[in-house]
């Protein structure tokens, strides 16, 4: 197994995420398989490699050769890509929609089926592999009352959520709204009835896709009952009559109804969280990542032998065979 460099912009709280702590985790989960390291390249942090200091390194250009680079902070991905562009090279993409293209020379590794979806239209030509974050064990229903009816976490939450939803349901039962880093997140999940997320505005005016949305497969392994939106990775689990229900359901009013319904009745939904998590846990995801891992160290051992040669969707390519398909139909017409 070729060695892994996981590429980050720092790991201080400057960049603090969930986008990194889910990176950092899968870059725990790769140490179980084989040598990875982290490499920040924005910013210098001790007794962890700098990416600049790492490529002018001429010792380190035999390890360099047969290692591979992880990235992920997708807006960064285009620039590393080009820097990157000697060596082995996988993107690890959470979120879609930052605008780049990528060769098929760069594998990518997707965080979750609407993602992969995304990268299968953008890339047709590049290795596509699915590995859904992981759901730690301590996220579990621990079987206690629970104190909280309505959870908020505000971070992403939508204006309609925080202005509308809430304010609209305090009057009838206990509302509690986070806007804090919470040290035990398992904990405060299993205080709660009924966690609410509504993220869809949050990523539209980032311009880009929810990657996966942990909170809510996180808060429904703790015991809770969902109300979401259903936009981007959240549409790889969440199934509105099943396991969660729809948040912004035609009407505030209506929203009410049902949120105060399942409070009243709690729990209203019976959801086989098992089967539903094993995709999320750690055997799973190690598999699928040995699985993967041994893929690339394979499609790298090509790679120098031959050249990428099937012929890329441009969109010159693509106005071509639209002429094509139209000359062959306008000469079937004409006998």
């Amino acid at each position: 197994m070729r060695k892994l460099y996981f590429l980050l912009p720092g790991t201080g709280q400057k960049f603090a995420c969930g986008g990194l702590w889910a990176e950092l985790k899968t870059f725990h989960l790769a140490q179980k398989i084989c040598s990875a390291e982290v490499v920040t390249y924005r910013q210098r942090e001790p007794d962890t490699l700098f990416l600049n200091d790492l490529l002018g390194d001429r010792t380190a250009a035999s390890d360099l050769a047969s290692a591979i680079f992880v990235m992920s902070w997708g807006f960064d991905v285009a620039k590393l890509a080009a820097q990157l562009r000697p060596y082995n090279a996988i993107y690890h993409a959470h979120s879609a929609g930052y605008g780049f293209t990528l060769p098929a020379s760069v594998p990518i590794i997707t965080v979750s089926r609407s993602t992969m979806g995304y990268w299968g239209q953008q890339a047709p030509n590049s290795l596509i592999y699915y590995l859904p974050n992981q759901i730690s064990d301590e996220f579990q229903n621990y079987h206690q009352p629970r104190p909280i009816d309505v959870l908020v976490q505000a971070r992403k939450s939508s204006e309609y959520l925080l202005q509308h939803l809430v304010p609209a349901l305090r009057s009838h039962c206990n509302v509690t709204v986070i806007d804090r880093y919470v040290e035990d997140l398992p904990a405060l999940f299993n205080q709660a009835k009924v966690y609410l997320y509504d993220s869809a505005e949050y990523w539209a005016q980032q311009k880009v896709t929810e990657g996966f949305g942990l909170q809510p497969l996180e808060a429904i392994a703790c015991g809770c009952q969902v109300f979401s939106s259903i936009n981007g990775g959240l549409s790889d689990y969440l199934d509105p009559g099943f396991n969660c229900a729809k948040i912004a359901g035609y009407s505030r009013e209506f929203d009410v109804q049902r949120i105060l319904q399942v409070v009243q009745h709690f729990p209203t939904l019976d959801i086989d969280r098992e089967a539903l998590l094993a995709e999320y846990r750690l055997d799973s995801i190690v598999h699928r990542l040995q699985v993967i891992l041994t893929d690339l160290n394979q499609f790298f051992d090509h790679k120098p032998q031959y050249s990428s040669n099937i012929p890329v969707l441009t969109p010159t390519r693509r106005t071509q065979l639209w002429l094509q398909k139209v000359t062959q139909k306008i000469r079937k017409k004409l006998g």
